[in-house]
Parts: structure tokens; sequence; C-alpha cells
């Protein structure tokens, strides 16, 4: 039996007619008959006994009558259970990134989130760009991604991915024959950065810093394009994960280096505050974000 046969017999049972039952059910009264029909084929016994103006359950149609009170009812009740839970998936969610460049990818993931989650609003809080864990903590924005594992007792983090970073270069620049490059490297070079604080860049704090080696000469440029564009003719030397460059087309004049022997490679957090795990549509937000981007290879 499916559900409208539940629904049919409740209704005629009630209703006592079947033109008011056929008004309720937004059928004709032919239609209404011809249902009824079927089901007591499909049943192999008389639902109602019918007199002109009469309507009466037979003793089986009776404990019919009875189960299909329970189902529909356990279906309303799941239904307003399911119009609960959903109230507590609609909210604004503001992110922001510790660097500039995290924010490729993030439009098509937006855009995904609107299809599946109507009532979740996403938005990219540029100004909070280099120094999200104080704006997450401060309440500006909900949900901040690093590079560096936080640790704060109100704050929880989930590990997203790991990449890797190359030294991007013009294929005759003087570096280009090396098959890595070491810190000292770095000493004479222009380094082509995407903005500035350089302990937002992590060639520098990662790699460089550690070795209190600051490149003779540094630039920030903002533009992706721009900057491949300054790398191809030979004016200084960038650094960025593969990744960043797959929506480029890049000029053959190009060399990509491993930074250090074993190359630099970095993990990714989604870090958010622990007090609002609890709230439902932030957690849908988390499991989404960690299943797209966890998808994410690391370069090689």
């Amino acid at each position: 039996m499916e559900i409208k046969h539940f629904r049919l017999i409740k209704t005629i049972a009630d209703e006592g007619s079947i033109a008011n039952s056929a008004e309720k059910l937004f059928l004709t009264q032919s239609a209404l008959s011809h249902q009824l029909r079927e089901l007591e084929e499909r049943v192999g016994f008389k639902v109602f006994l019918r007199t002109r103006n009469n309507w009466e359950l037979t003793e089986e149609g009776q404990a019919l009558y009875k189960l299909a009170n329970k189902i529909l009812d356990s279906i309303e009740k799941g239904f307003k259970n399911i119009e609960e839970i959903r109230k507590g998936s609609a909210g604004l969610i503001k992110v922001s990134t510790e660097c500039y460049s995290f924010y490729q990818g993030l439009s098509s993931f937006i855009q995904k989130m609107g299809l599946l989650y109507p009532e979740i609003t996403v938005d990219l809080i540029l100004e909070a760009t280099h120094h999200p864990i104080s704006k997450l903590l401060s309440q500006d924005i909900d949900i901040a991604i690093v590079t560096r594992q936080p640790n704060h007792e109100k704050l929880v983090n989930f590990e997203i991915y790991e990449d890797e970073i190359y030294a991007i270069m013009h294929k005759e620049h003087l570096l280009a024959k090396k098959h890595f490059l070491d810190t000292q490297d770095f000493q004479d070079l222009h380094l082509i950065i995407h903005s500035f604080p350089l302990e937002t860049v992590s060639v520098y704090e990662q790699f460089l810093k550690p070795n209190q080696v600051t490149p003779s000469k540094i630039s920030a440029i903002p533009l992706t394009e721009v900057a491949l564009e300054m790398v191809s003719a030979n004016m200084g030397v960038t650094c960025m994960p593969l990744w960043a460059l797959k929506a480029f087309k890049l000029p053959q004049e190009l060399s990509f280096k491993r930074i250090g022997q074993h190359g630099l490679k970095r993990k990714h957090f989604l870090v958010a505050r622990e007090s609002d795990q609890h709230k439902k549509y932030i957690n849908d937000f988390i499991i989404n974000f960690l299943e797209t981007f966890s998808e994410v290879k690391l370069d090689h």
C-alpha cells in the first residue's frame, strides 16, 4: 500500500461521503472511486460498505483506518521534526583567510553551498585577511582558513590538505639550472609576493625567516597574472603552490623549482569557534568544506 491509500481511507472515514472526500483530496469523485476500487482489488477485501449517503468501514477497513491514523500521524510528526532541524540550518557565515591567494576556489564552493543550503549565506570578509584568527576570536568572522594550527582553548581546527610551494622563475634565470633552491639562493633575489606583511608569506615565514635570510628586494603584486608576467620577463621570482596557477595560461618561459631539498610543504586548517559547534549551519558548512577541499592532492 502507498501513503495515498492510507490518506484516502482516513479522509473518506472522517468525512463520511465521497463528495466531501474528493474535495479534501483535490480529486474528482470519479478519480477517488477509481483509487478506492484499485485499493480494494490490491488488498483483496472491502474497505467500505457503501450506500447512497453513508460510507461505513468494514471490520478490515477499521483496522486499516487505525493503521492509517498511526502512519499519517507519524509522518506529520517526522516532518515537524525535520522543519525544526532545518530552522537550525539557516544563518550567515563570515569567512576569511590569512592570504588573498587562498580565496581562489572559494567562489565555486560558495555557489555549491547556495544550491545545497539556500538558507545559509556565506560572505567573504576581505578586510580580515592576514589576521583571521584575531578576527575569529573577536567574532568579526566565523571561519578562518590558515596554514598554522592555532593553539587556543576557544577554537577548534580541522586539517584540510597539504600542498607544496614552488619557486617560479624564467628559464634563463641564474638559478634555473639548480635542482632546488636553498635559503642562500634567496639572498640576492627580487622576490615577488602577493601582499605584505611578510609573516603571511609562507616561503618567508617557514623557510627564510628561520634561517635569518631576507631577499634584497621584495615587491608586493596582488594580481597573480601580473606577477607571472613579471616572472616571464625575468624581472623576479615568485613562490606559490601549483593549484593556485590552474586558472592561468602559463608562459612556456617559466621554470618551477622545489624550495629546499625536500620541498616546502604546508598544511591548511579550517578554524572555527568551539562555542559554535552546536550550530547546525556551521557544521553543515564545515562538513561540506572538508569534503570539497580535502580532495585537493599534494602537488608534485
